[in-house]
């Protein structure tokens, strides 16, 4: 069965920075594409960012320029580099494998103003 496990959540003041792993088994990320998406309380799920096969990244505008997607394909595992992190980001994490039912189970990141 295909298991995701993210981890690098926490708690940072604003205009600090995090890094997100998540850790794929039993599917290779090199061959599939890999987003990340948050929810926060009370609204939608929402893609943040993605990266595919062929290494094309895409950004969600509210964190083009301050969030990078990237990849191990050594440890099979995709990253979110999170800078110049607002309160707005706080939400928790999720990655997932394309377009398929397999997703993470969340890591919570928390930015205090």
């Amino acid at each position: 069965q295909v298991q995701l496990v993210e981890s690098g959540g926490g708690l940072v003041q604003a205009g600090g920075s995090l890094r997100l792993s998540c850790a794929a088994s039993r599917i290779i990320i090199s061959t599939n594409a890999m987003y990340w998406y948050r929810q926060a309380p009370g609204k939608q799920r929402e893609l943040v960012a993605g990266i595919t096969g062929g290494s094309n990244t895409n950004y969600a505008d509210s964190v083009k320029g301050r969030f990078t997607v990237s990849r191990d394909n050594a440890k099979n595992t995709v990253y979110l580099q999170m800078n110049s992190l607002k309160p707005a980001d706080t939400a928790i994490y999720y990655c997932r494998v394309g377009a398929t039912n397999y997703w993470g189970q969340g890591t919570q990141v928390t930015v205090s103003s």
